[in-house]
């Protein structure tokens, strides 16, 4: 498992050390990365943007007899997925979906694109480059009737992403709120945006609803088991409370998005409700989200379930039944070396 100082590692870790027969063994490019003290090994390996790192990544994998690469860090997706044959002959399987999905799934507006034309209900947006464009878009989506949000096209977490509302209390949020808030004036975006060149920018319609995050198992396309929670409450965009909910509209959207893209193993599908009531895409996250081992309490390890699915294991129909109802919440903990 690569990631191993991920936030959300230890739970993923977790989930793996529940499977008796599973020898994890933990990568990271920090030697000190918490998953170094919570797997049954640990390697460092160079970060995803250096030169040698498939080359280091294979050579762990035939020197420690790897049979399967579970990546939780997105900038490694792209990269271990052009070389998938590679680590075939190596007797290595990849965690990933195909290169071509992945293109797609990384770029939110690539995908918003994509779903478009493929007929499939998306947010109202527009893709911007220029701040004039920016100007015409937030324009264009109604605001100020109407509150609007923007985020980078390509982009890790919550990293860009703001709303931009007529009627926010400025004094309110110095005072009442963190400084991780993620309100912002359109004249405070426009000077920043004005400063220096920005990355393309999705700018698209706020969705007003509850929000939930989506965990899937896919198998080239085709949906295993789709396992929605609400996200009650966030702490820098990852979910610390929430509720597993048999939504079926959500289930069954989530279902069509995995189909159209030929998503595989592990995924992330955030969405939320607008103001009509519908469910709509916000982003993918084409891995193993941080927060899935959550669902364990609700009865199902998806992480073992996706290496299970990858090594032709047999999963028992009682891998699969969901617990729905139950509530969760996170909290911090330790280790000590």
């Amino acid at each position: 498992m690569t990631g191993g100082g991920a936030p959300g590692a230890a739970g993923i870790l977790r989930c793996l050390n529940r499977e008796a027969r599973f020898n994890t063994i933990v990568a990271d490019a920090n030697p000190q990365a918490v998953g170094r003290y919570l797997g049954h090994d640990f390697e460092v390996i160079p970060l995803a943007n250096d030169t040698s790192f498939i080359a280091k990544v294979l050579d762990l994998c035939r020197r420690r007899n790897i049979h399967v690469v579970l990546p939780l860090v997105t900038k490694e997706l792209i990269i271990l997925a052009n070389h998938y044959k590679e680590f075939e002959l190596a007797g290595s399987k990849l965690l990933v979906s195909p290169a071509a999905s992945l293109e797609i799934a990384n770029d939110k507006s690539r995908l918003y694109q994509f779903l478009q034309w493929r007929g499939m209900p998306v947010p109202e947006f527009r893709v911007v480059e220029t701040v004039a464009q920016f100007k015409e878009a937030v324009t264009s989506l109604g605001y100020p009737g109407k509150s609007v949000c923007f985020k980078p096209s390509v982009s890790n977490g919550s990293r860009g992403f703001r709303i931009i509302c007529a009627d926010q209390d400025d004094h309110h949020v110095l005072f009442n709120e963190k400084p991780n808030n993620t309100y912002i004036s359109v004249s405070e975006a426009t000077r920043i945006l004005s400063f220096k060149p920005f990355p393309q920018l999705l700018v698209s319609e706020y969705l007003p609803g509850d929000e939930y995050s989506v965990d899937c198992l896919a198998n080239y396309g085709e949906a295993v088991l789709i396992v929605p929670r609400r996200r009650t409450k966030m702490n820098n965009g990852i979910s610390v409370e929430g509720e597993f909910h048999e939504e079926e509209t959500i289930i069954k959207y989530c279902r069509q998005i995995l189909h159209e893209l030929q998503l595989h193993g592990n995924i992330g599908i955030q969405v939320k409700r607008s103001d009509a009531g519908k469910f709509l895409l916000l982003e993918i996250n084409p891995r193993v989200q941080g927060s899935i081992s959550a669902a364990v309490g609700a009865g199902v390890n998806l992480p073992v379930l996706a290496v299970k699915q990858e090594l032709s294991m047999p999963i028992e129909a009682s891998e699969l039944i969901v617990k729905w109802g139950v509530k969760f919440s996170k909290y911090w903990n330790e280790v000590f070396y």
